[in-house]
């Protein structure tokens, strides 16, 4: 996340945990029980100093090794699909598998964390992404890269990505927006270099020890990261994973629909850009790993302005119904896309809108729970409906492209179609939730 991306789970953990963490006033406990509770009280979040800005390096560098590995799938997605004899769209489900757990398992890593097993869970999930990108340095056949790089490095990613981000956000409450967008710039920093490597090493030392090169990359992130990462807050009481009543509130459910029919379609372009160059516009193979490139670095500054935008003036909830209009508009567009400059600027305006949706859309969801206590439970539900989402979305696109002979026609119009029908439910959340007004209903 993207995504990205993702960041919504870290801001129910400040609440859930400074909630529980500070003693009630009212309460019948003993002196003593209350002198032990507040043994364990870290007090308020810091806002700041070396231990707080230490573990923004950290949640940087976990995005750097999850989000941005991800977003740089559209090189393997071109690679495998002329190395190996296997369809785009089975190719596509190996890094939708891998979004689809880093969401999934995400939402359970996340809950074992605030239960006071943050390192043992880190450690893990550390472990098991070098072990997939160098197991997929070795692989030479498809169920072998599935494994390795869809299961091994997406289990990985999903056991680091949540937890960190929520021990992220219990150090900061007024320079959240700051971290979060310094978190978020990981995803766009990883899409860089990754894709920069396998550009200039591919072609001397082949795609092995480009995978390991990329592997031995994450490792020195990885010893950063055991190094700085520090939880803050003692353990707490877990909740139930669903609440099924949630369902129940319009907004709530429309926001799920929303997102899901927005995740369906959003990674589409970061998967299959390089393929069209190379395909469709004649590009090289170099030019079309810098299309991606492109596409991944203007994430950076377009995550913080639109956090910027969301914060200062017009919210969350309007800054994404926005972002995904225009990437659903852009994806429309790219039908007429026919030359190489043209492509380039496809890539840097939708890399802008697509990141921001990617990075926006927690703090959107966080807007629609009035209960503090529930906003983890209840964000790790959306976070359960759009794993799906991402599950399906690129591998179906590329089934379309295949119906159509290699013409992409098909999956652009569906990529369009999901995002924009994403759009106009996420209106109908804004109107219903009161973020937007009808002319007629203002007095």
């Amino acid at each position: 996340m993207t995504a990205a991306t993702a960041n919504a789970k870290p801001l129910q953990q400040l609440d859930n945990n400074l909630s529980s963490s500070i003693p009630d006033s009212n309460s019948t406990e003993s002196h003593d029980d209350a002198a032990q509770h507040d043994a364990f009280d870290p007090g308020p979040p810091p806002d700041g100093g070396f231990q707080a800005w230490s573990q923004t390096v950290v949640a940087h560098l976990v995005m750097f090794n999850s989000w941005g590995y991800i977003n740089s799938f559209g090189f393997f997605q071109s690679y495998y699909v002329s190395a190996l004899d296997v369809s785009p769209s089975a190719i596509s489900w190996v890094g939708s598998v891998q979004i689809f757990l880093i969401f999934f398992v995400g939402t359970f890593s996340g809950r074992a964390t605030d239960a006071g097993h943050y390192r043992k869970v880190l450690v893990a999930g550390l472990f098991l992404q070098l072990l997939g990108v160098f197991m997929t340095s070795l692989s030479t056949k498809y169920w072998q890269l599935f494994l390795a790089q869809g299961i091994c490095t997406g289990l990985g990613d999903g056991l680091t990505f949540c937890p960190t981000i929520a021990l992220l956000a219990t150090y900061f409450v007024k320079r959240r927006s700051m971290a979060i967008a310094i978190n978020a710039s990981g995803a766009g920093s990883g899409g860089i270099f990754f894709p920069l490597i396998a550009q200039q090493l591919l072609p001397k030392i082949g795609f092995g020890w480009t995978v390991r090169v990329m592997g031995f990359v994450m490792l020195f992130n990885t010893v950063i990261i055991l190094a700085l990462a520090r939880t803050r807050l003692p353990p707490r009481k877990l909740g139930p994973i669903v609440e099924w009543s949630s369902f129940k509130e319009l907004p709530y459910a429309l926001f799920c629909v929303g997102m899901f029919l927005s995740f369906w379609a959003i990674f589409f372009a970061f998967y299959y850009v390089p393929t069209y160059g190379r395909t469709v516009i004649g590009v090289s193979s170099t030019t079309s790993l810098t299309l991606l490139l492109v596409m991944n670095a203007v994430g950076i500054p377009a995550r913080i302005l639109l956090a910027v935008l969301s914060d200062k003036f017009i919210g969350p909830m309007r800054t994404l119904i926005l972002t995904t209009f225009f990437s659903g508009l852009l994806l429309y567009c790219w039908v007429s896309v026919n030359s190489e400059g043209r492509l380039f600027a496809f890539c840097i305006i939708y890399g802008s809108f697509a990141g921001g949706v990617q990075s926006v859309f927690p703090a959107a969801c966080s807007g629609l729970t009035t209960d503090l206590k529930k906003m983890g439970m209840r964000t790790g539900m959306v976070f359960t409906v759009v794993s799906v989402a991402c599950l399906t979305g690129p591998p179906l696109a590329g089934a379309l492209i295949e119906r159509g002979n290699g013409d992409f026609l098909y999956a652009q119009v569906f990529g369009g179609s999901a995002l924009m029908g994403g759009t106009l439910v996420l209106l109908a959340v804004a109107i219903s939730n009161g973020a937007i007004s009808l002319p007629h209903s203002r007095k």
